[in-house]
């Protein structure tokens, strides 16, 4: 084939794309923050294209199992995968089978996510202060989840921990949030870095108690929660992302072809607001080589977190 052969057959399956239903992979299990911004895209691009757009879940390995799927799927942007720090800027450090800098492209963010210092119910403190006092008074006896060795959950409370000269056990859920929301209810563990779309209902309920978020200024749904920053805490705890990537090799035509369909379905005012509703911020990027910019400054600054913690990963 000669290359004006080859771009032309290019310019035809960009035009015509998607011609077949499209795989959105997912690496945590149905329900958390990951989930709920995949299946709502999913749904507004098969609106947009006519075409389906199916969220497939593969959990397991703090993500590396859905990043390894991903990575090898073919590059013709019938495969997406939607990400966050832990599986798209941390598990880079952990896994050397698993490059996501090297083996993704970004096609852009798609939302931010405030994480709240959530506790049991039962956790006899009610603010920070109170629990760094619990802590110190009862070394090794109280329980925190995380969503995997390695996740940032588990790298959040480890920075809480040697922030405050505390000692906390760590219990570590491979299910994402699905796991570590009902593990506080039940006051199995008593204290997580959790986002706020996966517990806000709870929250509301009585049946977990929001000590801090991770929010730059207090959330207005939220006002007598204090800041991390404002407790004096700034840097300590994630105020997360979710964005979407293709393989690599992806060929750029079909990549600026994702961003913009993407970019016009999450940008709506009824986009806005139903992400609103679940804690969540639409937040898109420039260009697609804008946010794989970004993910791998972010990629750069975890690894040196790590290294310095020498963090050991599953």
């Amino acid at each position: 084939m000669n290359t004006q052969t080859a771009l032309a057959q290019t310019v035809e399956n960009v035009q015509n794309y998607p011609s077949r239903p499209v795989k959105i992979i997912v690496p945590f299990a149905p329900g958390g923050a990951t989930d709920i911004v995949a299946r709502y895209l999913a749904s507004k691009m098969a609106e947009a294209t006519g075409q389906a757009f199916i969220v497939e879940n593969k959990t397991g390995a703090s993500g590396n199992i859905a990043l390894e799927a991903a990575i090898k799927s073919p590059p013709d942007g019938y495969t997406l995968f939607v990400g966050n720090v832990t599986t798209n800027a941390i598990n880079e450090s952990g896994n050397g089978n698993v490059k996501p800098s090297r083996d993704l492209v970004g096609i852009t963010e798609l939302a931010e996510i405030p994480h709240v210092l959530a506790a049991s119910a039962d956790f006899p403190a009610n603010t920070v202060p109170e629990a760094i006092d619990y802590l110190k008074k009862n070394p090794g006896k109280v329980n925190y989840c995380s969503a995997g060795i390695g996740s940032y959950p588990h790298l959040d409370m480890l920075k809480f921990a040697r922030t405050t000269n505390t000692n906390i056990v760590h219990i570590p859920y491979k299910n994402g949030a699905a796991g570590m929301v009902p593990s506080l209810m039940a006051n199995e563990t008593q204290l997580a870095f959790v986002n706020l779309a996966s517990t806000n209902e709870q929250i509301k309920a009585g049946k977990i108690k929001a000590l801090a978020t991770t929010a730059p200024v207090r959330l207005v749904e939220m006002p007598n929660v204090p800041t991390m920053a404002e407790l004096g805490y700034q840097g300590v705890g994630t105020n997360a992302w979710q964005g979407i990537f293709v393989a690599s090799a992806t060929p750029k035509p079909i990549i600026d072809k994702l961003y913009s369909l993407i970019v016009k379905v999450m940008s709506t005012p009824e986009t806005k607001e139903r992400m609103s509703k679940g804690m969540m911020t639409v937040v898109l990027s420039k260009s697609p080589q804008a946010w794989t910019d970004q993910v791998k400054s972010e990629t750069g600054k975890w690894a040196e977190f790590i290294s310095e913690n020498k963090v050991k990963f599953e």
